[in-house]
């Protein structure tokens, strides 16, 4: 694994999903339906309604902290990126796991701000152009 100062790789994000993916692949040539069925209920769950995606998602991230799930901030860090979440949106999402989940999440959290910030590289530049007042 080679990283560049343009291109930090994380051992939180996408890392962890690369590693997962063929184990992933494994497990759905398996049981399949289950996957199908699995995924149905992904899709249902992240549709928009009263609540955003990207709401959805930033819960879900929260979630996989409260879980101590590194698959779950991966994936979710970077469906909440995707989704169009901000850094700032992550890290209070992150930060009412604390008040959940104590100590714990004091260790997942920080993987998973590190694992979002993987997955939104492009607000790092739009980050230090903004001052916090």
């Amino acid at each position: 694994m080679t990283t560049t100062a343009l291109e930090p790789v994380s051992p939180h994000g996408k890392q962890v999903l690369d590693d997962l993916s063929p184990l992933h692949r494994q497990l759905r040539r398996a049981v399949p339906d289950v996957y199908a069925g699995f995924g149905e209920l992904h899709k249902a769950a992240f549709a928009a309604g009263a609540l955003d995606t990207r709401t959805k998602e930033l819960i879900a991230l929260a979630i996989g902290v409260v879980e101590g799930c590194d698959g779950c901030i991966a994936s979710h860090a970077q469906a909440a990126a995707k989704a169009g979440a901000t850094r700032q949106e992550a890290a209070e999402a992150i930060g009412v796991t604390f008040l959940m989940k104590g100590g714990p999440a004091t260790i997942y959290g920080p993987r998973a701000y590190d694992a979002f910030c993987e997955f939104a590289p492009d607000q790092a530049a739009e980050d230090a152009g903004t001052s916090v007042a």
